[in-house]
């Protein structure tokens, strides 16, 4: 309640109809002023009542009721000028509606300079709308005001990263919804972009790919689990694809935490639980150490030589369709495989076998 002026009509409550009773409710509980009308809720619900609360919040001779909960009344004609503060609980998908609610708080009132909103949903994302104002204008350079100033050329507007930004290359610690920090890697001049092609900053790409990982994978074991086996691996991979982490993206998110020669695993894994990212040359070396030792020696050669595509090239080597692609290469043919090797059952089992010692 500190956001809340008790000698003024200023503060708009927006929730969604059944949650704006228990809204009002609460604020009456903590309120500081005595009134039992302080807080009101104005519904299609409330019938002439609500009305007449609502008449009465817009009298700028009353100062009661001081706040209204309501779930449409600000997207509709509500000429209330000294509105305040307004307070966004409910998702708006609407850009109309948004800038509807936005022109509650833009009216003008004596002693009224500004309006502040307090924003849970989310809602600020449609203020990224190049039509809605057009472009920003560039700062003035520090000196005389703009009315005593002599004439002149404007100055042209600074370039992408010549002021705030960090040089790049350096690290930006992003905090994430887990409470925990990462590291990122600044690159000036990537641009990032949401789900719905919004610019973003890295910060914010982290952030979404941080809350679509935690829909994704629970725990640090169930990912591991998942890597070492290339069928739920190319499922889980696939997911990521319908989310737009695909190509392109895959090397952003590499580059981002500065991890070019790890696995995405390793970058997933730092994002979601902040374990630090190994080099694919480095897992490589922990399975030869640990998952060769109880296969014959044509065997361990035919095991090395997958890990040493790997480390070349990275987790799509990896994948149950190059199975066929390695016997062709290394011994000209399934058959000549098998007589080497074994059946072709046990050479697809020690195949996803030493996947487990490398995500292990």
């Amino acid at each position: 309640m500190a956001w809340s002026d008790h000698q003024r009509e200023e503060g708009v409550g927006v929730a969604l109809t059944e949650h704006a009773a228990r809204v009002r409710d609460y604020i009456n509980q903590v309120k500081d002023n005595p009134n039992p009308h302080y807080c009101q809720r104005v519904t299609a619900d409330d019938g002439k009542l609500g009305e007449q609360h609502l008449r009465e919040f817009q009298d700028n001779e009353k100062t009661l009721p001081t706040i209204l909960t309501t779930s449409h009344k600000l997207s509709t004609g509500v000429d209330a000028r000294n509105i305040r503060n307004i307070v966004l609980m409910r998702p708006i998908k609407s850009m109309i509606e948004f800038k509807q609610i936005i022109g509650r708080g833009t009216r003008t009132f004596d002693g009224k300079d500004f309006f502040t909103v307090y924003d849970f949903v989310k809602a600020y994302e449609h203020f990224n709308d190049p039509e809605w104002d057009g472009e920003p204008i560039p700062p003035y350079p520090p000196g005389p005001s703009p009315s005593t100033r002599s004439p002149g050329p404007e100055p042209d507007p600074p370039e992408p990263g010549q002021e705030d930004d960090p040089p790049a290359g350096e690290k930006v610690v992003v905090k994430l919804a887990d409470g925990k920090e990462r590291q990122i890697l600044y690159i000036a001049a990537t641009t990032y972009w949401s789900h719905d092609g919004r610019p973003m900053t890295a910060q914010e790409f982290m952030a979404q790919l941080f809350g679509d990982l935690a829909n994704l994978v629970t725990s640090e074991g169930e990912l591991r689990a998942i890597w070492s086996e290339p069928d739920r691996r190319e499922a889980f991979l696939q997911r990521l694809g319908e989310l737009g982490y695909v190509g392109d993206r895959m090397e952003e998110m590499r580059r981002l935490i500065d991890a070019p020669n790890s696995d995405i695993f390793d970058v997933l894994a730092y994002v979601r639980f902040t374990l630090a990212p190994l080099a694919r040359k480095e897992r490589a070396e922990t399975a030869r150490a640990n998952g060769l030792g109880g296969y014959e020696e044509e065997m361990r050669q035919f095991l090395d030589y997958v890990l040493q595509a790997y480390e070349a090239h990275g987790i799509e080597e990896l994948s149950l369709g190059k199975v066929r692609d390695f016997l062709r290469i290394r011994y000209g043919g399934t058959n000549d495989a098998k007589a080497a090797l074994g059946p072709v059952a046990d050479i697809r089992k020690a195949f996803i076998a030493i996947q487990g010692h490398l995500f292990r």
